[in-house]
């Protein structure tokens, strides 16, 4: 398989990195930057990405790669702090930049394999230190007004440089530019797709299980449905799944799941009823790190109880996906937030994991879901995070809360639907703030709850922006949550974007 390794500095935009070479039809792969050479080789290496970092090259603490890298006989590319690095690295001069650029630019591309039909346009500047002098054997390829040296190349040693972002849709040209590196320089065919693995996990599914039992915890959520239906694919019976209702589950979800589990899919589903369990460990819990980090070891001890039920089983089946992996801290990039099913499980339980999806973002997920012949309604369902409605209750977790923001979810899904734009926004939702006003209703003075409404666009959840729904639809849902819901007298509607925002507010 042609692979291109992504070397992990700790920006936030590297997950983009990993979209753009994947949209190609080539695998991408992050990885911590003092990976060793043989982690970076592995198997079908074709090319290097250094990333962009907040660090700074000629700081003792600014983080680094091997050398040997450079030696490895693949192109490697360097991007804002990756060319920094590499300049640093390898002879050239890093200083900070008289003027710091964050914006789009106009950029100016000499002949080059790497600008191959790209005409002089728009990039995306974000740095404060810039290459004053590019090492030795390297020729300047590129250049804007404020960054002399805006791209470096030495083409027999197949190294490449930019200053600036290409990853990002501000930069006019982004998909030539992979295309560019991917195929032109790299020499990659292009012809991967997650589509094209299935027998490939499958096979991969079936030599780690053997001939022991695999339990799966079901969410309801795409991820875990479709890795359920791979499993089950592999290995039969000998996957258990359960399902476990903790609680904070949306109006009618339990019902719904089962329904798609045991009618459409066949599976093997055991229902838990943890309602209580779970609220209980969650009484009094105000801090969402510590949420999800409860809410992530008492699934675990629930899968342990009822795995002893059903004659013990070693594996413990989820829904991981790439995205949960890079937010929960993978390789040099900052913990965003742990996922339940990454950075909330407990140090020490009784299951080998099993995580056939951990390699895709969620569109390839969902692409794979399609492929195996799955409902297009659990396909297709709104993402759900796996600590479900208690990370989207700011503070601590009641009952009451639980049923006013089912019943404002449930109106918003509803006038979402009718709108005929349920498969047109990504995902949408709504948040208890917690937040009380003062208002108006019935000639009588009110003072109640706040409830956020968010609504988002996206294709892998890595970046999204803000649902422009219009303003009358928006203004039917409001006045449908304060005349429905009880004890709410506001609705607001959160218009950030990710990054700087997340999706959920937790």
């Amino acid at each position: 398989m042609e692979r291109i390794v992504i070397l992990d500095f700790g920006a936030q935009y590297n997950q983009l990195i990993a979209r753009r070479v994947r949209e190609q039809g080539v695998f991408s792969e992050l990885l911590p930057p003092m990976s060793s050479i043989d982690r970076i080789r592995g198997e079908g290496l074709s090319g290097i990405i250094l990333s962009g970092s907040p660090d700074s090259v000629y700081a003792e603490d600014g983080r680094r790669c091997l050398p040997e890298i450079f030696e490895l006989g693949v192109p490697v590319l360097g991007i804002c702090y990756g060319m920094q690095l590499m300049t640093h690295m390898l002879g050239g001069k890093v200083e900070q930049a008289p003027v710091r650029e964050y914006a789009g630019v106009k950029a100016h591309f000499e002949q080059s394999p790497l600008f191959s039909d790209m005409p002089d346009s728009t990039v995306w500047m974000s740095h404060n230190d810039m290459v004053t002098k590019a090492p030795d054997g390297f020729h300047v390829i590129a250049s804007t007004d404020e960054c002399p040296i805006a791209a470096i190349e030495n083409t027999s040693k197949r190294l490449f440089a930019v200053q600036f972002h290409p990853e990002v849709a501000h930069t006019e040209y982004c998909a030539q530019f992979f295309k560019n590196f991917t195929r032109n320089i790299c020499g990659c065919t292009g012809s991967w797709s997650p589509e094209n693995l299935i027998d490939g996990i499958i096979n991969d599914i079936r030599a780690q299980v053997g001939g022991r039992k695999v339990v799966a915890g079901l969410s309801g959520g795409v991820d875990s449905s479709v890795a359920a239906a791979l499993v089950s694919k592999a290995v039969g019976d000998k996957l258990t799944c359960i399902f476990v209702d903790h609680g904070l589950l949306r109006k009618n979800e339990a019902e719904e799941v089962m329904h798609f589990y045991r009618e459409n899919m066949r599976l093997n589903v055991i229902e838990v009823d943890a309602r209580e369990y779970f609220l209980s460990q969650l009484a009094g819990v105000t801090e969402p790190e510590k949420k999800r980090k409860i809410i992530g070891e008492s699934f675990v001890r629930v899968f342990e109880r009822e795995a002893k039920k059903i004659g013990g089983a070693e594996l413990l089946l989820q829904g991981t996906i790439y995205p949960d992996v890079i937010e929960s801290g993978s390789g040099g990039a900052s913990v965003i937030k742990s996922h339940h099913n990454v950075g909330g499980l407990p140090e020490k339980f009784g299951f080998e994991l099993l995580e056939p999806l951990r390699p895709f973002f969620k569109d390839e997920v969902r692409a794979i879901g399609e492929a195996l012949g799955m409902p297009k309604e659990l396909v297709w369902r709104q993402p759900f995070p796996g600590p479900g409605l208690g990370i989207r209750i700011l503070g601590d977790i009641t009952e009451e809360k639980l049923n006013i923001l089912r019943d404002s979810d449930w109106i918003l899904r509803d006038e979402i639907k009718k709108a005929g734009m349920d498969r047109e926004i990504w995902q949408y939702f709504t948040v208890f703030t917690g937040m009380r006003s003062v208002g108006v209703m019935g000639d009588s003075r009110t003072y109640d709850y706040a409830i956020g409404v968010r609504a988002v666009v996206s294709t892998d959840a890595m970046t999204v922006e803000f649902a422009e729904i219009p303003h009358k639809l928006l203004r039917k849902i409001s006045n449908r949550i304060i005349a429905e819901v009880p004890h709410v007298n506001r609705v607001v509607y959160d218009i950030t974007d990710k990054p700087p925002g997340t999706i959920e507010w937790e």
